[in-house]
């Protein structure tokens, strides 16, 4: 029996309800914290060095035990793994590496078994060059039907030797590249925004529509919860694909209007997505990975009629100041507020620097982040390993690193393999417990003193602080949900709010400050607190004096 075919069979069967309350909530994603799992390093069942879903199914528990409402799978799909599994060759399909549809289906089972939603990531901008329609518009020729599905076109100069227009590829170089017809000559060329090997669907044909339609029912048919929508801003090209009319290497994030991104057409996509989606009970929710100029631009994609959640790039970016966070935190709450969308938290996931490093200020820092993070209201968003306070693996030899854009002239950076490292489970073995043998990146050495068998149990680790700051995010009635924010007054350097009987400051800078916004009791903080200082880079939360009924 293929895949596909024991999938159209379990869409038949009753879906397993989450297992508690929070999960069941009409609304859990207004204020769901959700763990980012990257498939390749979070857990090596059959040793072959690669994470699996086999693996990550059997590392659920900890999940659940951590405090986490739902958990973000990155790309398993059918994939060459010319990007990591974002070029996609089969949308239906588990790749081998990763295991089968009955794994994935034993996963989703699971993960609802324990309380845990399932967001899986879907890749609509572009595919694997090995995708079928693809293959066939090579193979068919200038003229192929299949090619309409795609953005073939003609090149520029006597001979059509040129690219046709000036787009750049984000991996760097251009965002064309030249095919052979089948008799060997040059022949046309086609789009692809990132790797050569990811050549750019066109949205503007109605097949490209109907595909994805069914991908999201193959999948929610499957129990999945919702949908990771990758480069969901860039889905939609300008008429006419006209020049940039700019040099310099393009970024995803930038405050300039591109021909190739954020086009106002992607957004009814995104209404037609949302009939989709609200045909399933949950609800099924779906979040925007949208790099926009503004907040306001992000916001476009999380209107009552489209989707969920958009990730908050713009506070990601944010440097641990005061003033730069105050004001990611008000233009987020305040654009995101004006559609009725709750405002989402990131502070680290498979394509940045990992926090700890990013931030500097070593792990105190990204402790403190972290547990300020974890008091805004809205959802937040936890990478794997992140938990454990890992740094940044700056020392990858190039010749271990799989980044595609490590090998392009003028591209990003090339670095992201350093936060894709595998996580150390236990503090000794081949690979510190991954799996039974290595891991497809080297791990450094001494990585097993943060594994989460060293952490657990340790009442200083970052593991257990995040257990508590997850578990009183839950029970108190004044973090997470909600919008509402109240700013108070503050010396320099320090970023302070109420939020019902809850305060939360923030000291930023690395000395301590000799003031207390609060009487009430210490609910948590990221370092050692006595009370009367605030010391540096250490975040405080508050049970506000008078209030102790309104949490936990």
């Amino acid at each position: 029996m293929t895949q596909h075919a024991e999938s159209a069979l379990r869409a038949d069967r009753p879906q397993p309800a989450p297992a508690d309350d929070h999960a069941r909530s009409a609304d859990w994603w207004r204020d769901a914290v959700i763990y980012q799992v990257y498939p390749r390093s979070f857990a090596d069942a059959d040793g072959d060095g690669m994470g699996d879903l086999p693996g990550i199914r059997a590392r659920l528990p900890y999940l659940a035990e951590l405090g986490v409402d739902a958990v973000w799978l990155s790309p398993f799909y059918a994939s060459p793994q010319a990007d990591g599994g974002y070029d996609v060759a089969d949308y239906r399909t588990i790749d081998p590496m990763f295991g089968s549809l009955p794994d994935a289906e034993a996963l989703v089972d699971e993960a609802h078994a324990l309380g845990l939603r399932v967001i899986v990531d879907l890749v609509p901008n572009h595919s694997s060059d090995r995708h079928e329609w693809f293959r066939r518009a090579l193979r068919e020729g200038p003229g192929s039907p299949l090619r309409d599905r795609y953005h073939f076109r003609a090149g520029r100069g006597e001979h059509g030797e040129l690219p046709p227009n000036d787009w750049e590829s984000i991996f760097g170089g251009p965002a064309w590249t030249r095919t052979e017809t089948p008799d060997g000559t040059p022949g046309e060329w086609y789009l692809h925004l990132f790797a050569p090997e990811q050549p750019d669907f066109n949205w503007q044909h109605p097949a490209v529509h109907d595909e994805f339609r069914s991908v999201l029912r193959f999948w929610l048919d499957t129990g999945v919860d919702g949908f990771r929508i990758d480069v969901a801003h860039g889905l939609v090209k300008a008429e006419g694909l006209p020049d940039m009319g700019s040099a310099g290497q393009l970024k995803l994030l930038g405050t300039q209007q591109l021909p190739f991104f954020d086009q106002d057409g992607v957004h009814e996509i995104y209404r037609d997505w949302r009939r989709v989606l609200d045909e399933y009970p949950g609800p099924r929710i779906g979040v925007a990975e949208a790099w926009t100029p503004s907040p306001e631009r992000t916001a476009l994609y999380v209107r009552p009629d489209e989707l969920h959640q958009a990730f908050n790039f713009h506070y990601l970016g944010t440097d641990w100041d005061d003033e730069q966070l105050r004001a990611a935190i008000d233009e987020s709450l305040t654009s995101l507020g004006a559609v009725g969308a709750p405002a989402t938290w990131v502070l680290s996931n498979h394509d940045v620097v990992r926090h700890r490093t990013r931030l500097g200020g070593g792990l105190r820092r990204a402790r403190a982040a972290t547990l300020l993070m974890l008091a805004l209201p809205g959802s937040a968003y936890v990478y794997q390993g992140e938990e454990l306070g890992l740094p940044e693996v700056l020392e990858l030899p190039d010749e271990a690193r799989q980044d595609p854009s490590f090998f392009r002239d003028n591209g990003q950076d090339g670095l992201r393999d350093g936060c894709r490292v595998p996580i150390p489970w236990e503090e000794h073995g081949p690979s510190y417990g991954f799996g039974p043998d290595g891991s497809w990146l080297p791990q450094p050495d001494g990585w097993g003193a943060l594994s989460v068998a060293v952490q657990t149990g340790d009442p200083e680790s970052t593991l257990e602080f995040y257990r508590a700051a997850l578990r009183l995010r839950r029970d108190h009635d004044d973090l997470g949900a909600g919008s509402a924010l109240e700013w108070i007054e503050a010396p320099d350097g320090v970023l302070a709010f109420r939020r019902g009987g809850l305060v939360c400051a923030a000291n930023t800078r690395a000395e301590p400050v000799a003031w207390e916004p609060a009487h009430g009791r210490v609910l948590l903080a990221s370092a050692p607190y006595a009370g009367g200082e605030l010391p540096g880079d250490t975040v405080v939360w508050w049970q506000a004096e008078g209030t102790e009924g309104t949490g936990a």
